[in-house]
């Protein structure tokens, strides 16, 4: 299955959660991202960390679309136009940065590929709409101003879509407030799929937190 640009937004907002991490070991990579997708999270954004990561990516990308064709596999933390293109010819379905660059823009751009650029201000999120962008991230979300920063901006520009990381946590009380602030979803790492639940192969519970945090904010945006 081709998950094009438009396939890829519309699956990320729908599930609202992105789970964001990495693991060296492409079997533990395989068992977090198909608990994941149980959960109802397919969209799912692997790290780029450290010497190999590319290929790394590659392995398991092409293991998933022969077993896993509805999962939509991107890549996190990409901050060059070469790297973004080394991942894109790996299968990476969008590319998210934590911060603003318009060579990894245009990369994506000329692929159809969706991009997730970090921002942190109203003038860095003025900037990704202009160079095509369709969902900012803001990047690290708590820091630059949490809900109340989300709902500052959306006044003036209403059509922004926002996507924080950092700062989200997966319970009613956090998705409540993110989430009426007018976000479209909220990337997740550690506390998503923690390190306790990784270390103890415990796929099960990470599939069980993923699908309690979907479950959450489908009932958030039910109210």
């Amino acid at each position: 299955m081709r998950h094009d640009r438009l396939t890829v937004l519309t699956a990320l907002e729908a599930q609202g959660v992105a789970p964001v991490f990495y693991h060296p070991d492409p079997a533990v990579c395989l068992n977090i991202i198909r608990a994941c997708a149980r959960g109802g999270a397919p969209v799912i954004e692997f790290t780029n960390r450290g010497d190999f990561a590319v290929d790394l990516f590659g392995e398991i990308a092409r293991e998933l679309q022969k077993t896993d064709p509805d999962v939509i596999l991107g890549i996190g933390s990409v901050i060059d136009a070469g790297t973004a293109s080394l991942y894109l010819n790996r299968g990476a379905r969008f590319v998210v940065s934590p911060c603003l660059v318009p060579e990894v823009a245009r990369v994506c751009n000329r692929r159809m590929a969706a991009w997730f650029p970090g921002c942190g201000s109203v003038t860095e999120i003025g900037q990704a709409h202009e160079l095509g962008c369709e969902i900012v991230k803001l990047f690290p979300g708590a820091s630059v101003g949490g809900p109340d920063f989300v709902k500052a901006v959306l006044g003036p520009m209403p059509w922004t879509k926002i996507m924080p990381t950092g700062g989200v946590d997966p319970d009613e009380a956090s998705i409540a407030r993110w989430f009426g602030a007018g976000i479209v979803a909220a990337g997740m790492g550690s506390k998503l799929v923690t390190d306790a639940a990784v270390k103890a192969g415990d796929w099960a519970g990470i599939e069980a937190n993923v699908r309690r945090t979907v479950d959450a904010i489908a009932a958030f945006r039910a109210r």
